[in-house]
């Protein structure tokens, strides 16, 4: 699968994700696009999953159409995003064409 990190995805999740193809928004210089440019630009492109940190994306767009697939994290902490990694990439795995999964992360104390 080809999969696109938005900003604030912890970049040493990308090692984790064998076999896939990854690639960070900032790279293409998509920083800067909002959630539903971002979302057709990665569509048009051609990916299959973003993986974002941004929880509000679910009710902001209408994912009901889409051929991206979401997979958010509750936030970027990578000490404790590491914790979860085999949820992460189990996510990533079961991700279909317009499909929403959240993947809690702990916080750190």
């Amino acid at each position: 699968m080809r999969i696109l990190f938005d900003n604030g995805t912890p970049r040493g999740l990308a090692r984790l994700l064998r076999g896939h193809a990854v690639e960070e928004a900032r790279a293409r210089g998509w920083e800067e696009l909002a959630n539903g440019e971002l979302i057709e630009a990665a569509e048009q492109a051609g990916f299959d999953v973003l993986l974002t940190t941004d929880k509000n994306i679910r009710h902001q767009q209408n994912l009901k159409a889409r051929k991206i697939a979401l997979v958010v994290l509750e936030h970027s902490q990578w000490p404790m995003v590491k914790l979860v990694a085999e949820a992460i990439v189990a996510a990533v795995n079961a991700a279909q064409p317009g499909s929403y999964a959240e993947v809690e992360v702990p916080f750190k104390q």
